[in-house]
């Protein structure tokens, strides 16, 4: 019997069609195997690809069926977008994406970055982004939650969920790192834990989460899961890189109406 799709709901988000996919549930194999639902600018011709293809199929029949999924291009940035009617092959370039449309499906993609699902039930208003600590900097939730706004959402109902991310235990940073985001901001220190000779252990998911705060919603939640440590459940780039894979999956994170 195949492995059904794991789908990890966040309480806050409540009845509104979303979630946190790993890698449970796939057909992908060799060192992606599972749920993988990263295009990457595969070739036509890859077979790869309609593994792919049929796992996004799955993950979006697991959350909302029927309904279309609609992604961006992914480029470490803070722009956020408003979904549209564009194919796979014609993303627009961007980290974050919202939609007051009934039947769409926004689909973040991540593989130690957090992904953060955004909610206004009462104003029909939803939004995904991707924030991994260069987006997160650059303020990818800020924009998230400003063209959520625009499309009639209040602030301070916004609810938001911060996703299946690397962990502070599996993310070590070098003291420039920590040195450049204290000199950002010096409150930035408390998101660092001292590590072994010239390199911190840095909360990403953490960080994402004050950032949500302080802009003012409704509310956060941290759903407190490692990618990097669980290798089971979750895809994970460091983990990849550390072994020198020639690849590593991407997971994706779902929301809709």
């Amino acid at each position: 019997m195949a492995e059904p799709v794991e789908v990890i709901r966040a309480g806050l988000l409540g009845g509104v069609p979303h979630g946190f996919l790993g890698r449970r549930g796939g057909v992908s194999q060799g060192v992606v195997a599972g749920l993988d639902t990263g295009l990457r600018g595969m070739a036509s011709d890859d077979p790869a690809l309609e593994s792919v293809h049929e796992n996004r199929r799955r993950a979006a029949a697991a959350v909302l069926p029927g309904a279309r999924l609609v992604g961006v291009y992914q480029v470490h940035g803070a722009d956020c977008v408003a979904a549209g009617d564009w194919n796979d092959d014609t993303r627009p370039p961007a980290d974050a994406m919202v939609t007051d449309r009934p039947g769409v499906l926004l689909g973040i993609l991540t593989a130690d970055c957090a992904p953060v699902l955004f909610a206004d039930s009462k104003a029909g208003v939803v939004g995904a982004a991707h924030a991994g600590w260069k987006g997160a900097v650059l303020g990818v939730t800020d924009s998230t939650i400003a063209a959520m706004e625009a499309l009639g959402a209040k602030r301070s109902r916004i609810l938001a969920a911060v996703g299946p991310c690397i962990a502070q235990s599996s993310y070590e940073v070098d003291q420039g790192f920590h040195d450049r985001l204290v000199a950002l901001d010096p409150a930035n220190a408390r998101f660092f834990a001292a590590g072994r000779a010239g390199h911190q252990q840095f909360d990403l998911e953490r960080y994402v989460a004050a950032r949500l705060e302080e802009a003012g919603i409704g509310a956060v939640e941290r759903l407190g899961l490692d990618t990097y440590a669980d290798e089971a459940r979750f895809f994970s780039f460091r983990r990849a890189t550390h072994r020198a894979e020639p690849d590593y999956g991407r997971q994706i994170s779902l929301i809709g109406l």
